[in-house]
């Protein structure tokens, strides 16, 4: 392992952009493979070998430039990703304490404002108060 140490001195190794081309390498060959597009195969070598060629390169500086032109791309579209996934998880979370009270408790949209309210189950024709609107309206639990 000592050799791949030294022969990688003085050259730029990986990066953010280089992890992206490997990525669109996987998913290239990945849809080629699926749909069986040989073209789509070839073409999916292209960001490999871009992925190699930067990693090997000994232009450093050129190359710290592409990441970061790369970045300020990529940072945007990432950041709009995380949020999105961020509200799924919430969500999910969510239904998961809805499973587990689903044998003690019922879940209604307030009319007006759309909240989400939990009352107890078996208690017959109830008066709820949504506690955001103070909207009332009533429900059999």
């Amino acid at each position: 392992m000592d050799w791949f140490r030294r022969m990688m001195m003085g050259r730029y190794g990986t990066d953010q952009l280089c992890v992206a081309f490997a990525v669109l390498y996987v998913l290239l060959s990945l849809i080629a493979q699926l749909f069986r597009l040989p073209i789509l195969l070839l073409i999916a070598y292209i960001p490999l070998a871009l992925c190699f060629y930067r990693m090997f390169s000994r232009n450093i500086g050129k190359r710290y430039q592409e990441n970061v032109r790369f970045l300020k791309w990529w940072s945007p579209v990432h950041e709009r990703l995380r949020r999105s996934l961020y509200r799924a998880q919430n969500g999910m979370h969510h239904l998961s304490y809805r499973m587990k009270d689903r044998k003690t408790h019922r879940y209604y949209k307030c009319p007006h404002c759309s909240n989400t309210l939990r009352v107890p189950k078996g208690k017959g024709k109830i008066s709820i108060t949504c506690p955001v609107c103070r909207t009332e309206f009533i429900k059999k639990t």
